[in-house]
């Protein structure tokens, strides 16, 4: 079957692929006194997260569950990637107590499961692996019950960083693809396709028993064809669970959304996915690489053991 290609150009255009936002991916405002009271406390905290930063649109849900995903190192990438509402430039220097801020404010949310992810540090020597390592050991010994998740960026090859995060011994170890390898020098500009699935099969090979997960976005100009290649590069990189999301255009100056896949489309991939192997598949307009983390660990675990 033949692949219909999406031009680069296509994909830099932000007024010519104008398309309205479907109703199935249209959530409400965050209105929940829980929403509130965890805003409050990351606030005081002095606490950044991708919930805010990338402007989820499934914040106003977790929020009221208090399922949070903190993002260390500040609120600045080094990178500027084509999809991403995360600010770019230059960043401060590395905060050495927030991890400490960090365990004292999931305790006080007292959290089951927390997700820390950051933004790419190219101006650190080890890529702010330390930070991750230093957030894991606070959390421990602060709430030594919750589990921990941690979405790393790919340190850009600093020599050691991801040993020190796996040695650290993370719950699930996450590194998002993202999209298609055809599309990462306009999508993921600074990344490499194969780089990420080496992070990710490497992860798995230092510790065997570690869950392993990543995400892509659909509605870049991707095939159905090239997405399941994608799936057999992260299969073959022994990943244990996927996350599949429709991509949103968060401002004109972003990417344009070629296409809104359907609730039915979504259904599909994640049929495909399932009959590829992977332990655990989340595939919806609005699943976010951390949505539901909490209930997805759970998840992931019951599979593991009761898996024939």
């Amino acid at each position: 079957m033949k692949l219909n290609y999406i031009s680069k150009s296509h994909l830099n255009n932000n007024t010519s692929c104008s398309i309205d936002r479907p109703s199935w991916i249209r959530v409400k405002a965050p209105l929940s006194e829980e929403y509130i009271s965890t805003k409050k406390l990351i606030t005081k905290a002095n606490l950044n997260t991708v919930c805010e930063s990338a402007a989820c649109p499934n914040i106003g849900e977790c929020w009221k569950k208090k399922h949070v995903t903190v993002m260390i190192l500040g609120d600045v990438c080094t990178r500027k990637c084509g999809f991403c509402n995360i600010k770019s430039g230059h960043p401060k220097s590395q905060d050495l107590y927030e991890p400490m801020r960090i365990a004292k404010a999931i305790s006080k949310l007292n959290l089951n499961h927390v997700v820390i992810t950051s933004v790419d540090r190219d101006d650190l020597s080890d890529g702010g692996a330390s930070q991750f390592v230093n957030c894991i050991k606070e959390i421990r010994k602060l709430c030594s019950d919750t589990t921990i998740e941690v979405l790393t960026p790919d340190f850009q090859r600093k020599e050691g960083a991801l040993e020190q995060i796996i040695s650290a011994e993370p719950d699930v170890f996450n590194h998002n693809l993202e999209t298609i390898s055809r599309l990462y020098k306009t999508v993921r500009r600074g990344a490499n396709y194969k780089h990420s699935l080496y992070i990710l099969k490497k992860a798995k090979k230092l510790k065997p028993n570690i869950f392993t997960k990543s995400g892509i976005m659909v509605g870049l100009g991707e095939s159905i064809q090239e997405i399941s290649k994608l799936l057999d590069d992260l299969k073959n990189a022994d990943v244990d669970f996927i996350t599949i999301g429709q991509y949103l255009q968060p401002t004109k100056k972003h990417l344009s959304v070629i296409r809104y896949r359907t609730i039915e489309e979504f259904k599909n991939i994640e049929d495909l996915a399932y009959k590829k192997g992977f332990l655990l598949v989340s595939a919806s307009p609005l699943t976010r690489s951390s949505y539901h983390a909490d209930e997805d660990f759970k998840k992931l675990q019951y599979l593991r053991n009761n898996r024939i």
